[in-house]
């Protein structure tokens, strides 16, 4: 149980010192998650099943990217430029396949 407590405070005290990044990175880590229920039903059910798992998981990760270009353009951080670029190329293969994905629909 102390265990859990901990890990509580941890995330508790992430989330309170600097909340714009704390959810940047829930959005992509339930834009990785999705990804990988996506990857396994498309296996089982293939693309047509398992297509809401692949948009959700883009809107999250284009969401977190225009967060993170937005944050960084209010209040910069130590490394600007490498979280930028990181943004930009997330937004652009997420945007990417978003429009490919609408090719077969």
């Amino acid at each position: 149980m102390r265990r859990w407590q901990s890990w509580w405070d941890t995330l508790a005290l992430a989330s309170s010192s600097n909340p714009p990044q704390f959810v940047e990175l829930l959005m992509l880590l339930l834009a990785i998650a999705l990804l990988l229920v996506w990857g396994a039903s498309d296996v089982v059910w293939g693309l047509t099943k398992g297509w809401p798992y692949l948009v959700l998981s883009l809107s999250f990760a284009i969401g977190a990217a225009i967060s993170t270009l937005v944050r960084e353009a209010l209040i910069p951080s130590s490394q600007p430029r490498i979280t930028q670029v990181t943004a930009v190329l997330l937004l652009i293969i997420s945007c990417y396949s978003f429009s490919d994905l609408m090719r077969y629909f």
